[in-house]
């Protein structure tokens, strides 16, 4: 990790500072990233899959060299997963030796099992905790895939950087850290949660804009092939495909066809390697036969009449 750095202090700053671990943002993202730092208030980013919402987390972190702490959700995500619970184990076993030792002063027993030191902290709880570095960064990870009822657990650390622990009170961070929370939008997201957070939609980039994204990250793609890769995957958005791909797509794409001594597109590097840009079987056999040759064509000749 980085030396921890100051939070920006304006937007052309927070644009900066994105750039410097790789992640190329446009006005708007870097606006609300920038008010959510100043105002400390969680940022909740929706959008279609591999837009770039998770790395926004990451590069923050790295950019800012603060912790990150991820918490992944997944249908059935529980208290015991993300917040807390307590080592039953280790609390069984201070029982037992108080119990053989023939000293066991019940209420004083339970003070002790029922301490700091039995306490498992989980991802809300860990983002709690001070750190020299600075408030770290709490990535709340595709939020969409968890029960609605997991959504209560999260007001009160959104709200007020505190969680609840029955037995232990109340335990409120020093500062609060820095929330980034996402969401494909599978479900919608409730109100209560959405008014604790200022909102962005991260939207598929630009074709200026995903250029710029590959050079920063596959610098080793020749120009003309990382012009043709954005301009191949930018006409693939505009047809009727299951699932387009997203910036992640593009850069692993990009990647393989440099692996592979790819210095442009020709419609059987296309054919052979659309596994690495699109993940359904029903969207690549749409492209297979004649149309690949046919969305080069079209992009070979765009590109001839930009220059």
């Amino acid at each position: 990790m980085t030396q921890p750095a100051q939070l920006p202090t304006s937007i052309d700053e927070t644009i900066r500072l994105l750039k410097t671990a790789g992640y190329v943002s446009d006005r708007p993202l870097a606006t609300v990233l920038f008010l959510a730092l100043r105002m400390e208030r969680p940022l909740f980013l929706e959008g279609e899959a591999g837009v770039g919402k998770t790395e926004i987390a990451k590069v923050l972190a790295t950019s800012l060299g603060r912790r990150l702490v991820r918490l992944q959700c997944y249908e059935g995500l529980d208290v015991a997963s993300a917040v807390y619970e307590w080592n039953y184990a280790a609390q069984m076993m201070a029982i037992r030796l108080a119990e053989a030792a023939g000293t066991v002063d019940r209420e004083q027993l339970e003070h002790d099992i029922f301490s700091e030191r039995y306490l498992l902290r989980r991802p809300l709880l860990q983002a709690l905790e001070a750190d020299t570095a600075g408030p770290p960064v709490l990535l709340i990870d595709e939020l969409d895939r968890a029960d609605e009822a997991f959504e209560a657990f999260l007001l009160e650390v959104l709200a007020d950087a505190q969680v609840t622990v029955p037995e232990l009170g109340t335990i409120r961070a020093e500062r609060p850290p820095i929330v980034i929370i996402t969401s494909n939008r599978t479900r919608e997201i409730h109100d209560a949660l959405k008014r604790r957070c200022l909102y962005h939609w991260v939207d598929y980039p630009t074709a200026v804009r995903e250029l710029a994204i590959l050079k920063a990250r596959v610098p080793q793609a020749p120009a003309r092939l990382s012009k043709e890769v954005v301009a191949f995957v930018q006409a693939l958005r505009r047809e009727d495909l299951f699932k387009v791909p997203g910036v992640a797509e593009t850069l692993d794409w990009a990647t393989a066809l440099v692996e592979l001594d790819a210095v442009a597109l020709d419609p059987a590097i296309v054919s052979d390697t659309l596994g690495v840009l699109l993940k359904y079987q029903d969207d690549i056999q749409k492209l297979q036969g004649s149309k690949v040759k046919e969305m080069l064509d079209a992009v070979h000749a765009d590109l001839r009449a930009a220059e």
